[in-house]
Formats: C-alpha cells, sequence, structure tokens
C-alpha cells in the first residue's frame, strides 16, 4: 500500500522547533534594535513556526490516544485537525503580521540603521533553518520512493512531515529575500525595501498557508486509499474461493497508520451462515497480512447486482 506514512520518530519536528524557538528571540532582538520590519516579520514568522510544531506534537500526542466509548475507532484524527489549525496560524497571524508590517513600513519608513547585526542574525538563522530543512527533507525523502517532490506530498497521510517541509522551505526563501532587499535597500539609500520584502514574506506565507490547508482539509474529510490500492485488494478478494464478486468497496485514513476499510460483497449462492463466516475471517485476515495499515476491516455480504 502507498500511504507516505508517519516516520517513527519526530526529530524533524523536535529540529524544527528547537531552530525556530533560538531564531525568534534573535530576529526580535535585531528587529526591535535595527527597526527592520522585515526583520520582525521574520521573527513573527519563526514564533509561529515555533508554535506550530508545538501543535503538531499535541495533535501527534492525542492521536495516540487509544480508543474509547465516544471515539470507537480511535483519536487518529485529531493530527489531521491540528495539522489544519497549523495552516490557518501560518495565514491569519505569520502572512498578516508580515504584510501589516510591510504597508505600516511603506507608510512611514524609518532612517536606515547600519545592517551588519541584520547580516549576523540572517545567517544563523539560515545556517538554523537550513538544517532544519535538511533533516526534514531527508526524513520525507525516505518515504517518497520514486515518486516526484510534489506527487509524494499531494499522496502523503502524515501532515507532521510535509507541513515541517512546508515551514522550513518558506523560512529558508523568506531568509533569503529579506537578505536581498536589505543589502538593496543600503545600496541604494532606500527604506522601502524594507517594507516590500515584508510584503513579500507575507504574500509567501499566505501561498503556504493555502497548500497546506488544501491538504490537511483533504485528510480531514476523510480521504481514502489510492484507486490502485482499491484494485489491489479487489483482486486479494475475489481469490478466495467462497466470492463470487466485490460488489463496493470503501476507505477512510482515521491516521497516517491507520485505515479502515468496508468491503461489499457477494457469496457464492451454495454457501450456508458458518462458511459465509468463515469467509469473511478469512478475507479479513488475508487483507491485514498484505495491508498492515488496515486496521479496521468491515466485510458486508450483498446479494450480487443482477445485470439487465
Amino acid at each position: 500500500m502507498v500511504c507516505y506514512g508517519m516516520a517513527r520518530n519526530h526529530t524533524t519536528i523536535y529540529a524544527a522547533l528547537a531552530a525556530n524557538l533560538l531564531i525568534a528571540v534573535i530576529k526580535f532582538i535585531s528587529g526591535f534594535a535595527t527597526r527592520s520590519s522585515a526583520m520582525l516579520s521574520e521573527a513573527v514568522h519563526s514564533l509561529v513556526d515555533t508554535a506550530n510544531q508545538l501543535l503538531l506534537l499535541l495533535g501527534i500526542r492525542n492521536s495516540k490516544r487509544k480508543p474509547d466509548a465516544s471515539r470507537p475507532f480511535g483519536y487518529g484524527k485529531e493530527l489531521y485537525f491540528w495539522s489544519f489549525i497549523v495552516s490557518i496560524l501560518i495565514f491569519g497571524v505569520g502572512g498578516s503580521v508580515s504584510i501589516y508590517q510591510g504597508i505600516m513600513h511603506l507608510r512611514n519608513p524609518p532612517p536606515l540603521e547600519d545592517p551588519t547585526w541584520n547580516y549576523v542574525v540572517l545567517a544563523l538563522s539560515f545556517l538554523f533553518d537550513g538544517s532544519s530543512l535538511v533533516i526534514a527533507a531527508k526524513e520525507f525523502n525516505k518515504v517518497r520512493g520514486d515518486s516526484s517532490w510534489w506527487m509524494a506530498i499531494r499522496r502523503s497521510k502524515d501532515p507532521a512531515s510535509f507541513v515541517v517541509l512546508f515551514e522550513d522551505s518558506a523560512a529558508v526563501i523568506g531568509l533569503l529575500v529579506v537578505a536581498l532587499f536589505v543589502y538593496l535597500g543600503h545600496l541604494f539609500n532606500n527604506p522601502y525595501f524594507d517594507g516590500i520584502a515584508s510584503l513579500i514574506v507575507g504574500a509567501l506565507l499566505t501561498i503556504v498557508s493555502v497548500l497546506l490547508a488544501r491538504e490537511s482539509r483533504s485528510l480531514l474529510m476523510g480521504e481514502g486509499i489510492s484507486s490502485d490500492t482499491q484494485k489491489q485488494i479487489i483482486q486479494l478478494v475475489n481469490k478466495d474461493p467462497a466470492v463470487l464478486g466485490v460488489q463496493h468497496i470503501f476507505s477512510t485514513y482515521q491516521s497516517p497508520e491507520e485505515v479502515m476499510l468496508m468491503v461489499m460483497l457477494s457469496f457464492k449462492p451454495d454457501l450456508d451462515t458458518e462458511d459465509i463466516y468463515d469467509a469473511i475471517e478469512r478475507i479479513r485476515e488475508a487483507v491485514k497480512r498484505a495491508y498492515p495499515l488496515v486496521h479496521y476491516i468491515i466485510i458486508q455480504p450483498e446479494e450480487a447486482a443482477v445485470k439487465k
């Protein structure tokens, strides 16, 4: 089953959390000291990313809770919910504040300050964010297989992996934009470049937010297994000697590592109740062996469709 599931550890998230927390503090100090709106926008960006990693860790922890009477199929979709919240925060806080800072700077640009400290902070930030991005890319590369990066992200059922990948990529691009416009601002002695950089960072965060919201929404709404996997399961079920044919198949991801599957099939008419029960157990075990991510299997007998 191609699922691009969850990594067994959370190295990516912890690395990003440590990097963003340290960078946020440094950027805020630099931004206030040099009165740079672009640097303050980057500081807010790093602070939002820090909060995002904490929310992802919360979602992962909650998704591991055992099923109970109120949630008989478990709490796996908690991760999808919190990843959706993360996408909203990136836009609502990160993107909006950056755009606001840029507009305010363009309306009332402060005089240019010595950019040396900004360059030091940007270099350190690039080092930390770049290292976090490399770790995230290596972890995601382990599960993407032969697919392209974008296709692997679209097929991934683990938002904890691609959210960090998106965030770190946006962070690195944002740092390059800010560094370029800080340089241009002092090269041409023009304070408006700083505000433009802040607007670009805000636009970048908005785009990332929309992409993440789209992917997270699809998972939250009940994304199922791929059509290729469905065909393989149908072929597997049809091999059982008691099966006349599969009528319908439904599925949904409860978490990156848990799939709920419902198969409606028709059995041969000469079977009695005990034979059908044995066949159902046999099919259930065969599917679980072939597809370990399928934790919940509902097999519903149904009369064969009559062809007219």
